[in-house]
């Protein structure tokens, strides 16, 4: 059984990790799996990309940038839809790939920013052979969007957010919903890393009719595991006689991220004293939103050693994921897996991880004082052990290797068995 999966990038992003370790994991499992990507980082022989030159490169430079302008001009030069919007016009066609060709089944991650067009995934379906695409945002069932906080999750010409646009905005957004409608009519195979991800699917026009199922993204338990408090403390200069609260993401002032409402929580936090708040990430603007947080905080910035992350949340009593919504929570099964409880909002993919009260806490969807009762219930709980092991055991049932690479190697089987 060959798998090719394809996303845009080795490692940069959410769904690149995921698509990566996903890959590792099927090979540990007996499948031959290959990665397809435009940019590559690293020096593994199973990632292949499509810059095999020079020129190759620069094209597809060009291929980003060109989107990109296009993009800005039709949202009136709006910096801050810029990368909120993908339109998939332009791309490399793999379709003759060597890759392509020899592979059993085309699976599909996160292909945007002028990795593959619209119409280069078209030609995938023509191939005569099993497609899964999985998602890990919502623009495969919207019309231009990833972000299921800027639009609705289908076209509506008569909609507020539709009407508030400028014409060429408009234009762009049907005129992509138009050619995004092979999709409906295809044999793609959906696979969402949550069930709320899915109820999105189902009410999609464009991926209603489709085939879906719920497949979670996976974590390497040799990396993320428990380890000693005070030794991950002292290694990060973290104080030993405070309780740490920790927030991880890729950008921590993105409003999707919840900063509003983090702050809100946290000036309900009683022994403000006792409590210090842990920051790593990338912070886009300036610092002044740590200026709002009432309680003493540390900022380390962006962090990509994984080593070091692990420490974090080994260090860490609770993790608060603020997010207004997550797709997965990838930092969610991080934190457990090292035996840290995490507190985040009960509306999204983080319900399928958190276990109410057993090994998180889920609040109130935009309650902030219900965020700080979580919070609370987690740095107060009478049974840290408990809590912490209730944390690692959602993660060895659900989210490992082994586990996770099964319910893929079943689905490419019966894909194949019903080609």
């Amino acid at each position: 059984m060959k798998i090719l999966l394809l996303n845009t990038s080795e490692q940069t992003g959410g769904a690149a990790i995921a698509a990566n370790r996903l890959m590792k994991a099927l090979n540990k499992n007996g499948v031959e799996a290959r990665m397809l990507v435009r940019d590559k980082w690293s020096d593994d022989s199973n990632v292949h990309t499509v810059n095999t030159s020079w020129f190759k490169h620069k094209i597809n430079l060009l291929r980003f940038l060109w989107e990109r302008l296009i993009i800005f001009i039709a949202t009136g030069f709006d910096r801050k839809r810029l990368f909120k919007i993908s339109i998939a016009n332009t791309g490399t066609d793999i379709s003759k790939h060597p890759l392509v060709q020899d592979a059993d089944i085309i699976h599909l991650h996160w292909i945007n920013q002028g990795f593959l067009s619209l119409s280069d995934i078209k030609k995938l379906t023509t191939l005569n052979k099993p497609i899964i695409w999985t998602m890990h945002d919502l623009w495969m069932c919207t019309s231009i969007y990833h972000n299921a906080l800027d639009c609705p999750f289908f076209e509506e010409a008569d909609s507020e957010w539709y009407l508030s646009t400028t014409k060429k905005h408009q234009k762009l957004s049907t005129l992509t919903w138009s050619r995004k409608s092979f999709i409906k009519d295809s044999s793609i195979n959906i696979v969402t890393v949550s069930s709320w991800l899915k109820r999105q699917v189902q009410r999609s026009p464009l991926t209603n009719g489709l085939s879906c199922e719920v497949i979670p993204n996976l974590i390497d338990l040799s990396t993320f595991k428990q380890g000693d408090k005070i030794y991950a403390r002292n290694v990060l200069s973290l104080p030993l006689d405070k309780k740490i609260i920790t927030i991880g993401a890729a950008r921590l002032d993105d409003p999707v991220k919840g900063p509003d409402y983090l702050s809100k929580a946290l000036e309900h936090i009683e022994d403000k004293e006792n409590v210090i708040l842990v920051l790593f990430g990338q912070i886009k603007n300036d610092l002044s939103f740590l200026k709002e947080i009432q309680i003493p905080t540390r900022y380390l910035g962006p962090i990509n050693d994984i080593e070091k992350i692990v420490l974090i949340y080994q260090a860490t009593d609770v993790v608060i994921v603020s997010s207004l919504y997550e797709t997965f929570g990838q930092t969610i099964i991080e934190a457990m897996a090292c035996g840290c409880p995490a507190v985040s909002f009960n509306n999204s993919g983080q319900t399928d991880i958190i276990n109410h009260k057993v090994n998180g806490y889920l609040a109130e969807y935009k309650d902030a004082q219900d965020l700080a009762n979580g919070i609370e219930w987690a740095l107060n709980h009478p049974d840290k052990d408990a809590l912490s092991d209730a944390c690692v055991k959602k993660v060895k049932e659900n989210y490992t290797e082994d586990i996770v690479a099964k319910q893929y190697i079943d689905l490419y089987t019966s894909l194949l068995e019903n080609k």
